[in-house]
């Protein structure tokens, strides 16, 4: 008798541990710009390659729930305009008023020597207006991100950015552009030095949205892939561009952090680039 109890008790304390390394309380705390101790807004927060990401609200407070069996891997913080920092999860467990700070990025500028050169424009990407085919946000996590590749072979400045929208059930949109330059097959590194947010009505999603970037400078000298960033808690709904049937298909992650994948079926969400392209 002794010993089925003391087998049942043991079963019961093995299954709470394994209870409790699976639910393990969220990590909650707040991200700070170091110098100003202001709030770091929207800060990509998550485990490199696992698909577990969120993103800091306008206040940079963030919440992120981490299974325990994550405890040795590093939690990274990063965003646009500030260095990358990363922690262990072990680390941050049951921390009381946590605060991440965020050291910003000085960017100099190196002398250079302005020699003319002759450019031709073009427009990559997709250009579709049409609304029978149609691609988007189907995961709302914060971080989801899904984009087009550019695929250019001489060096080449980012003049417009364009999308066209097929349909939302939003009153309105609230999404970060990012401009990532390729690394290898999969991999791409974010090239802006500031942030770049699209906040518009509804009612202006009815026609091609246009994002001037003229004055940012923005040269690139390899593929580079566009993007449109969910950083903002937007509740249910739907959020789709009109999209082409091609031979290129579209890039998503899941959420801050993940691994970048292609969507299965050869689908090109309409959004292109005017550039000026070295003859």
């Amino acid at each position: 008798m002794n010993k089925i109890f003391l087998s049942i008790t043991l079963i019961i304390v093995l299954l709470v541990t394994m209870i409790c390394s699976i639910f393990a309380e969220p990590i909650t705390g707040k991200i700070i710009i170091e110098n100003s101790n202001q709030p770091a807004e929207y800060v990509n927060v998550g485990l490199m390659g696992k698909g577990i990401g969120t993103v800091s609200d306008q206040f940079g407070n963030f919440s992120i729930e981490i299974p325990a069996s994550y405890d040795q891997e590093l939690l990274y913080f990063s965003r646009v305009g500030y260095a990358n920092y990363s922690i262990k999860v072990s680390d941050l467990r049951n921390q009381k008023n946590l605060v991440i700070k965020l050291q910003e990025l000085r960017v100099s500028l190196n002398e250079v020597s302005v020699i003319p050169k002759e450019y031709k424009k073009r427009t990559l990407g997709v250009t579709t207006k049409s609304k029978s085919v149609s691609a988007g946000f189907n995961n709302y996590k914060l971080g989801y991100e899904l984009g087009l590749l550019m695929k250019i072979n001489k060096p080449t400045y980012i003049q417009k950015v364009h999308i066209n929208f097929a349909s939302c059930t939003y009153d309105s949109i609230f999404v970060r552009l990012n401009i990532y330059k390729k690394m290898g097959d999969m991999g791409f590194v974010n090239i802006l030095t500031e942030p770049i947010y699209i906040h518009l009505p509804k009612k202006d999603l009815n026609q091609t949205v246009t994002i001037d970037l003229i004055s940012k400078y923005i040269r690139v000298e390899d593929d580079f892939l566009i993007t449109l960033e969910n950083v903002r808690e937007m509740g249910n709904g739907e959020l789709m561009f009109c999209a082409s049937l091609i031979s290129q298909a579209t890039y998503f992650r899941e959420t801050s952090q993940a691994k970048w994948e292609k969507m299965p079926a050869p689908i090109g969400i309409s959004i292109s680039a005017e550039v000026e392209t070295e003859k």
